[in-house]
């Protein structure tokens, strides 16, 4: 860290940026071996939309490299934005969102989905599938395709403000729309099942939401309020439930609104004063996070700190408090942070602080950052910090004992091949019994000789790859180095190490 500190300092001329870096620096000892540190590639906002498969491939292709470089280790992409697919689909129509027209498929030809699995892989990305799941419309959709839902049972739904809804009271919808997401997993090797905040809508003043039809006949009496809270329960319950059954160890989860209730309405809510999760989205995210429906929770702690109705660092410090028993992974808002400066220390902006809060406080092991472009177009050198500071060591994904908690076997049958385009260190995978003890990737570190092998030191790590080799950079022959490799499985359990020694 400090010889990083010295090459800023003799290089660089911006001496604010100098400060903010120093800062940094101080506040980091150790990267964490194991963290979450996504992005959102959203395209409900129409980033894509028209666009092309080549230009959209070449666009995509420059952020994943940048983050790739960023450190980012996993990325969520946005295939499902109204009840459409960014992928082929016998149950949705393709996206206006990709093609400019909903159920119009892209000319040329190609699966963005399957791509991006692929491209995320190949940069040893975890690649989660993100979907809304009950908006069916957006405001500026003017025409459904035919082979929509809505089509399909039109009083399964209803009109909001402009957009249109599932209705959540609907057995018939969550069945749906859980059918949709397992279609996803059975088809793709993604990682994980995405759902943001939008739930029940966002209210509008003076508007009420008009589920009158699916509440006189499954309400049987409940508080409209209460209802429709278990509504999105059995929802949530039944999403994690079917994806498990079909891949066991792809993941599930949520990025609620960042508030869950205020202290004015619960005393056990957060000293805020905004719009709430359980009260205006019906979500009841605790209770998911307690009955282990969910398998990480990313609250939009998009804020910054001090702001006067939700501040930063109260609300981190609730959702710190309220881990339970998932991990809590922190959305950041890349352009908020960079915007304002620290309180305590106005001449830096507020991306020390913040990551400062993530690493210290129990219940987080990472970060998601709003959004993917924004990180790559470097406001307040926030994409050179995460290089330089915060990811500048690889992370193995967190634990997710409720999943799996058995490590795979040992690499085997270590080898150093030598070629004449040099030194190739060689492993071979090793034997599985179930698919849940199979090694996908690999984790390769390096050790002077004679130096203690500590493989929590995230320093040794030289990377991690899905490939069973790895060309080495030959020295002349005289320097004596220790390799390690580990197996990671499907949710990166690892396995005890295989060494190899060889002189470079």
């Amino acid at each position: 860290m400090y010889e990083i500190f010295l090459y800023f300092c003799t290089d660089m001329k911006n001496k604010w940026f100098i400060l903010l870096l120093f800062i940094a620096v101080s506040a980091v000892a150790q990267n964490p071996k194991r963290e979450f540190r996504g992005a959102w590639i959203q395209s409900v906002n129409g980033q894509f939309q028209g666009m092309g498969r080549d230009r959209m491939q070449q666009v995509l292709t420059s952020q994943l490299n940048d983050l790739q470089k960023d450190g980012i280790n996993a990325i969520f992409f946005q295939v499902r934005c109204e009840g459409d697919a960014l992928y082929p689909s016998e149950l949705e129509p393709w996206s206006r969102y990709l093609t400019g027209q909903q159920g119009t498929p892209p000319n040329p030809y190609w699966d963005p989905l399957e791509w991006m699995v692929e491209q995320c892989h190949a940069r040893n990305m975890e690649l989660h599938a993100w979907i809304n799941p009950y908006r069916a419309k957006t405001k500026g959709t003017t025409a459904l395709a035919n082979t929509h839902e809505y089509f399909r049972h039109p009083n399964h739904f209803f009109d909001y403000d402009g957009l249109m809804l599932f209705d959540p009271g609907y057995p018939e919808n969550r069945n749906y729309i859980c059918r949709v997401a397992c279609d996803i997993v059975r088809r793709y090797d993604v990682d994980g099942i995405h759902i943001d905040d939008y739930f029940y809508p966002y209210p509008v003043a003076g508007v009420a939401i008009p589920d009158d039809n699916s509440y006189a006949l499954y309400g049987k009496g409940m508080n409209r309020a209460d209802w429709r809270r278990q509504n999105v329960n059995m929802f949530v319950q039944q999403m994690c439930r079917e994806i498990r059954e079909v891949k066991p160890w792809v993941k599930f989860g949520v990025s609620p609104f960042g508030i869950y209730r205020n202290q004015k309405n619960d005393p056990n809510g957060s000293a805020t004063n905004g719009l709430q999760n359980y009260d205006d989205l019906y979500a009841d995210v605790l209770t998911w996070v307690e009955n282990g429906w969910v398998d990480y929770n990313i609250p939009q702690l998009y804020w910054e700190i001090g702001h006067t109705a939700a501040d930063y660092e109260t609300l981190i410090n609730w959702w710190s408090a309220h881990a339970g028993k998932r991990p809590v992974y922190i959305g950041q808002d890349v352009m908020r942070t960079v915007k304002a400066p620290d309180p305590q220390n106005p001449s830096s902006h507020q991306m020390p602080r913040k990551y400062m809060l993530q690493r210290s406080l129990p219940g987080i092991f990472g970060s998601c950052q709003w959004y993917a472009a924004a990180v790559c177009e470097n406001p307040g050198n926030y994409q050179t910090m995460l290089r330089q500071v915060y990811h500048n060591t690889p992370a193995l994904q967190p634990k997710m004992p409720w999943i799996d908690n058995r490590a795979p076997g040992k690499p085997r049958k270590t080898a150093i091949v030598w070629t004449e385009d040099g030194p190739i260190l060689f492993w071979t995978a090793p034997k599985a019994k179930t698919v849940m003890d199979e090694a996908v990737q690999y984790v390769v570190y390096r050790f002077i000789k004679g130096e203690k092998i500590n493989l929590d030191d995230t320093s040794h790590i030289l990377c991690i790859t899905r490939e069973t080799n790895l060309p080495l950079t030959y020295q002349g022959g005289r320097a004596p180095y220790v390799y390690i490799v580990t197996a990671l499985d499907h949710v990166q359990n690892e396995s005890k190490g295989a060494k190899k020694k060889v002189k470079l």
